[in-house]
């Protein structure tokens, strides 16, 4: 279950933080792959070359001085779940009360994931009644609380706000990606992915700027929710629990791949930038600049959208449109094509484009109808994308 996860494990400043350098091993056993990210306080208590050597990243330690221009964004984009252990009194009030004043607290607020917290403190403040709301504030907005057990605490003390051990936290975090897997559980899905390349000799190809990014995003969370998902894709894809990766390169190996595919899912969703022309007749050898200009003819590649669409007993198809300025021409593609979905962008459109994080997206019906999003993550288009197919396909009689 927890394969290929993306884990954010948050660890804020208490002597229970030792535990925290098990808890990423375990998680790390597990096949998941863990970024950490470490108050300041924290790094009093554990020093961040232990979680590196454990985890094979560098904690994430600031919010402001780091490299990335915004850290809590692309670690909250990255995660698929997001751990806080050990949580103390302060940290659990800060996500309580929604603040965001150090880089952790700034994750949390800034992710669509699910959170798990595991508590650590002395017996006095855990019954403290301000964190016993703030422990109630956490469960009702979706939160996972682990813990605390009974036993030693700091300073000889024993009683109530003792950490829960590792591998506690480990059952429940793989509990919480076992309890969403539910609504998809059963799927069979196929996605594309990528922009095609089509050789023009063995060195040189005509491809676009695709990155894959949205595909991908697709087909982690279909994952995550429980289908079985077939990827066919452009680009390298980290290893999921739940996703075959078909790795092709043209459009000819997709259509195949998609086509040979298609008749055995439930669900298809074509987001490949898919090139629309391939060199006629490519060269065996590489082109030399003495042989002066080059003329390429250009030929038609597959229609691979049309094509599934043309097939007998099709799967619920969602194709792609990536377009430059107006979507009218998305609205026409989804009469054409006979799809179940459209979903279309404006890749000029600033946060839209290929290789962004971000995707500003609107969904045609195939009786022109539109509904356009706000601008958000391609992880959260992915996840929205997946509960409106659900529900549409729960409203086919």
């Amino acid at each position: 279950m927890l394969a290929g996860r993306r884990i954010v494990l948050g660890i804020s400043g208490g002597v229970a933080a030792y535990k925290a350098a098990y808890l990423a091993r375990r998680l790390v056993e597990h096949g998941a792959r863990v970024r950490t990210v470490m108050t300041r306080s924290a790094t009093k208590f554990l020093g961040p070359q232990t979680i590196a050597a454990i985890t094979g990243e560098h904690p994430h330690t600031e919010l402001f001085g780091a490299e990335s221009v915004s850290p809590h964004t692309e670690l909250a984009r990255w995660a698929d779940l997001i751990v806080v252990a050990p949580a103390t009194t302060a940290t659990i009030g800060r996500l309580a009360a929604g603040m965001s004043e150090d880089l952790l607290s700034a994750t949390v607020m800034a992710s669509i994931r699910p959170l798990v917290v595991a508590p650590a403190m002395h017996t006095e403040m855990w019954e403290h009644p301000a964190t016993q709301r703030n422990i109630d504030r956490l469960r009702a907005d979706g939160a996972t609380v682990v813990g605390p057990g009974v036993g030693a605490l700091a300073g000889g003390d024993e009683g109530a706000g003792r950490m829960a051990e590792p591998d506690e936290i480990v059952a429940a975090v793989a509990g919480v990606f076992e309890a969403r897997a539910g609504d998809l559980a059963g799927w069979r899905v196929l996605v594309s992915a990528g922009g095609t390349r089509e050789p023009i000799d063995p060195v040189r190809f005509v491809g676009n700027r695709s990155s894959g990014k949205m595909g991908h995003a697709i087909a982690r969370e279909a994952a995550v929710r429980g289908a079985a998902v077939a990827l066919v894709t452009t680009v390298d894809f980290e290893p999921v629990s739940g996703v075959e990766v078909v790795a092709v390169e043209t459009a000819a190996e997709m259509a195949e791949a998609v086509w040979s595919r298609a008749g055995a899912v439930e669900v298809a969703v074509l987001t490949a930038a898919v090139a629309d022309f391939r060199p006629a007749t490519p060269r065996d050898a590489k082109l030399k600049r003495a042989e002066g200009d080059l003329e390429v003819t250009f030929e038609r590649t597959p229609d691979i959208l049309a094509g599934v669409a043309a097939m007998h007993d099709r799967p619920f198809l969602v194709g792609f449109a990536a377009e430059t300025g107006s979507l009218d021409d998305a609205v026409d593609k989804a009469r054409r094509k006979g799809v179940d979905l459209l979903v279309g962008n404006d890749v000029a459109k600033e946060g839209s484009g290929f290789g962004t994080d971000t995707n500003e997206v609107t969904l045609v019906m195939p009786d022109g109808t539109s509904e356009p999003w706000e601008l958000m993550s391609k992880a959260e288009v992915a996840s929205r994308l997946w509960d409106r197919i659900r529900d549409l396909r729960r409203s086919v009689p």
